[in-house]
């Protein structure tokens, strides 16, 4: 369900589809509150486990990218991998991090870490999705990414988010998973790490750059979604 309403374009769109990139989504794109509820049901209901779920399925891309037997299947993946990555590290930046340093004793110093963590990953990412699969240092950059990235993964699921989890109602987890799958949405789809890293300058950045990296995914090629299931 979660990936049949969040999903990257497969195909190239008509002029007419290329040009509502630029717009604001019509009220028949827009997820419904039912919607949003069913993806959050989908995958957990707080916000730890939709965070959790991203995870699990950034480990299956960067696997899909380490076990392709072609290149055209390793580009598909990395697409993906890339698309995924950036539409969490931002939504992690714009709803999550704000969270932790409002709700959690020493919260500002655990949200800087993790943005700290994020900026690493994000000038990885900017290496890796400009990569040509046929390049010698493609799966090099791909393992050295997700070094970094799993000891971030690691640290967040053992140590940050039960934090998190423990100093706020379980109706605002909740919220905030809702909050957090509707971001991603609207946040670029690529790794731009000279962006600000936090709201309001993050979110107009964000803004900014998304809909040229939604109109550049309409050329890419990405997995199916039976492929992407997990």
């Amino acid at each position: 369900m979660f990936n049949q309403c969040i999903r990257p374009p497969t195909t190239l769109l008509s002029r007419q589809s290329t040009r509502a990139v630029f717009s604001l989504p019509s009220s028949s794109q827009r997820p419904s509150f039912i919607s949003v509820a069913r993806m959050a049901t989908a995958a957990g209901n707080r916000v730890s486990d939709r965070i959790k779920h991203d995870h699990r399925e950034l480990e299956s891309y960067y696997n899909k990218i380490k076990s392709a037997k072609s290149e055209d299947e390793k580009v598909r993946w990395q697409n993906q991998f890339v698309w995924e990555l950036a539409r969490h590290s931002i939504a992690e930046e714009l709803v999550v991090y704000p969270a932790m340093e409002k709700h959690v004793p020493d919260g500002l110093k655990l949200a800087e870490k993790d943005r700290s963590e994020h900026q690493i990953v994000k000038e990885k990412l900017y290496e890796f999705q400009q990569m040509e699969a046929s390049d010698p240092s493609f799966i090099p950059a791909i393992d050295s990414l997700w070094e970094t990235l799993g000891q971030h993964i690691k640290e967040e699921e053992q140590d940050d988010l039960p934090l998190l989890e423990k100093h706020i109602e379980e109706g605002d987890s909740q919220k905030m998973a809702a909050s957090f799958d509707r971001t991603k949405h609207f946040v670029p789809t690529q790794s731009h790490p000279g962006a600000p890293d936090r709201p309001p300058y993050e979110t107009v950045a964000g803004l900014m750059a998304a809909p040229i990296d939604k109109l550049m995914d309409m050329f890419k090629k990405f997995p199916s979604a039976e492929e992407r299931k997990i």
